[in-house]
């Protein structure tokens, strides 16, 4: 079997899974439909470890395989291709392993519901999409994967559609992504109307030659690469859930827990990370867009991080940490370090998706409970899942010591950041300000990082209240079906949140560890977390970066930021490991030797904790702006506009005035002959009149 028809195999294995299950789902059964789909990611997860393989230590020459004619109009080509170079060989280990395990996860975490088929048959669906988009040879398959996973996303937050909350953050999902695909499309537009193609091996040699082009537009001349750049960055924007376009990815936890880890820890949120570094030759040549693109992952990195200090639902923390740390990959990108963004992107995808499974199992054992402050003390009921959390949390964190590089995971590539973003400064004006901000940030997500681990695992188990209420309450647990059918919406904080799986639960509620289908991938995942930057550092941006990405990635003659961040000063390689063991000091001294500190703090309230607890009233301000707003505009243009004015004094004016003309006229016939004879004489005299005035003239 060749190479060619291997990758072939790999990437389409998941939408075969994907028809079998949803097609023939109820035919062959829930364990046919999860053997079929599982055992395909696992073909794909395989293929994908050997052309990583083979590109990293047998140096594979990068190659593209073109399967069939995609769209041919005019000059407009695309051709459905298969892409391998260094750039996608990641990205498919990254998305195939995350997705294959959580596949496995899933036999246990969905056992008890009824839709297994369509759940898997929609996991399948987003890989295969996925795998589309980071394998695209041009600007038009890159765009159906982009809508394929927008589409497979939606799907799959909505899931258990009977929630309203699940099905109105699907659409919430959904809309906002539309805004950043409209920017998006316009990009690709603009490259196409610049360049005259589409396909990337043609673009990227004639870029160069095209900077310093300009564009006059509403008087003013723009740089054209810039603005190509700034579009497609919208895009990005929507994708990976940076400032303005990041308010569906908190909502989207109203998915089942694998759904939250297979979409926000490795690659749906992370496809704009991997599109900013694929257009590395345009960014290079487009000075403004790349210093938005750090300004906007900086803002990111630091709001997302506030935000998660003053949740409570543990998916929440998790969710708001994933959009932190797009911020650095962000910023990273958009200072030129690609190599260190994509490091982060690698490592992040397994100590996140370590987190979101491990917080399943939190949620699992704790039979549908969210809310961290209604956990507390399992470490001794939940051994496993404690020891995977407190490994994924220490790699977030990137505890290490910096002068041997010794740490787990998070150290290798966040670090990597930041020195790249101090050494910037002498080409981007944003190195500095993004790296201050990184920084306070990398203290932040020490604080709040440790915090869930504290709530969960450590101090007073306060589930025990829970279970002692639920003796006196009821004898008589929910059903699995009561349970998934459950659509109260849920308070904002979700005090009482359910991730409805369907495991119902009798007696006591007391706190029990996952089953091993469910232990076994985070087991694997926390290899990874462990030794994914160890071993792959020199690879990404170490001595061996040339010979890597070898081409994948274009950086400009002046471009030696990843060269000179290995020289930065010794403060800047000590700073994270001081800040990140200060916000841990921190979260130990309020969680655990002051235990109970931080609740009455919440309950004191503040101007500070609102600001935070109410995630910067983004969505109340854009409810009130864009949501009211346009019912206004609405109203405005249907009420005044449409009714009144268009209805008022066209056809409706006219018929009413026909109306009232007839009513009058009406009255004039009264039935009466005399009145009849009267007005025919009134009418001849008028005529006599006429005739003696105009024969007298």
């Amino acid at each position: 079997m060749t190479l060619e028809l291997l990758v072939i195999i790999g990437v389409f294995a998941p939408l075969v899974g994907a028809m079998v299950a949803g097609f023939f789902g109820r035919r062959i059964g829930n364990i046919a439909s999860q053997a079929v789909t599982t055992g395909l990611l696992f073909v794909s997860c395989a293929v994908a470890w050997t052309v990583f393989s083979l590109h990293t230590w047998h140096h594979l020459e990068a190659f593209t395989i073109q399967l069939a004619p995609f769209i041919n109009v005019g000059d407009f080509q695309s051709v459905w291709s298969i892409r391998i170079d260094a750039l996608s060989a990641v990205m498919l280990i990254v998305v195939t392993t995350v997705s294959s395990l959580v596949h496995l996860y899933s036999w246990g975490y969905m056992a008890e519901d009824d839709s297994r088929p369509r759940f898997f048959a929609y996991l399948s669906l987003f890989t295969f999409a996925m795998l589309a988009l980071v394998t695209a040879a041009d600007f038009m398959q890159l765009f159906f994967g982009w809508e394929g996973v927008g589409l497979a996303s939606y799907l799959l937050i909505g899931f258990w559609f009977k929630k309203p909350t699940a099905s109105a953050a699907a659409i919430k999902a959904f809309v906002v992504n539309r805004v950043g695909d409209f920017g998006f499309a316009l990009g690709i537009i603009t490259v196409f109307w610049m360049f005259g193609t589409i396909q990337f091996a043609e673009l990227f040699p004639l870029i160069a030659a095209k900077a310093g082009t300009t564009w006059e537009f509403l008087g003013y001349n723009w740089s054209a690469l810039d603005l190509a750049g700034l579009l497609l960055f919208v895009g990005a924007m929507g994708k990976s859930a940076q400032f303005f376009l990041h308010t569906w990815l908190p909502d989207a936890m109203e998915g089942p827990t694998p759904v939250s880890a297979l979409i926000h820890a490795a690659t749906m949120v992370t496809a704009g990370v991997y599109m900013v570094c694929l257009l590395s030759p345009i960014y290079e040549y487009a000075p403004t867009a790349s210093m938005v693109i750090a300004i906007t992952g900086g803002i990111t990195a630091l709001f997302a991080a506030t935000v998660g200090l003053a949740q409570n639902d543990i998916k929440r923390v998790i969710a708001y940490s994933t959009c932190s740390q797009l911020g650095y990959m962000f910023f990273a990108a958009g200072v030129g370090a690609y190599q260190a963004a994509m490091f982060h992107l690698f490592t992040h995808a397994f100590f996140k998706a370590l987190l979101f499974l491990g917080a399943g199992s939190v949620i699992h054992g704790m039979h549908h409970e969210q809310d961290m402050r209604k956990m507390g003390g399992l470490w001794k009921l939940l051994p496993v899942t404690y020891a995977v959390m407190t490994i994924g949390t220490i790699a977030i964190t990137g505890l290490g010591i910096p002068e041997v590089k010794l740490g787990f995971a998070g150290f290798y590539s966040k670090d990597s950041i930041l020195e790249s973003a101090f050494a910037s400064a002498d080409y981007s004006p944003a190195g500095l300000f993004v790296f201050f901000i990184g920084l306070f940030a990398a203290g932040l997500t020490a604080y709040y990082s440790w915090r869930l681990v504290f709530m969960t695992f450590h101090n007073r188990a306060a589930w025990k209240d829970d279970a002692h209420a639920h003796d006196h309450h009821d004898d008589h647990a929910a059903s699995p079906a009561q349970l998934e059918t459950h659509s109260e919406p849920l308070p904002e904080d979700h005090d009482h949140a359910h991730d409805d799986h369907g495991h119902g639960h009798h007696g006591p509620l007391k706190p029990h560890e996952s089953p091993w289908v469910m232990l076994v991938p985070l087991l694997v995942l926390s290899i990874g977390a462990i030794f994914s930057g160890a071993v792959f550092y020199e690879f990404f941006v170490g001595h061996h970066e040339h010979e890597f990405w070898r081409g994948a990635i274009f950086t400009g003659p002046e471009n030696h930021v990843l060269h000179d961040s290995h020289y930065v000063p010794t403060w800047v390689l000590w700073a994270p490991l001081i800040v990140s063991s200060l916000g841990t000091l921190i979260a130990v001294y309020v969680y655990v030797l002051k235990e109970g500190m931080a609740r009455r703090m919440a309950e004191r309230g503040g101007p500070l904790h609102t600001f935070f607890y109410n995630k910067w009233f983004f969505d109340e301000i854009y409810d009130f702006v864009f949501v009211k707003g346009a019912r206004a505009l609405g109203d405005l243009f249907w009420k005044i506009g449409d009714v009144r004015i268009i209805d008022g004094l066209g056809p409706n004016g006219a018929a009413w005035a026909s109306l009232k003309s007839a009513a009058r006229l009406a009255k004039i016939q009264s039935g009466y002959v005399y009145h009849y004879a009267f007005v025919m004489l009134l009418g001849v005299a008028g005529l006599l009149a006429f005739a003696i005035a105009t024969w007298g003239a």
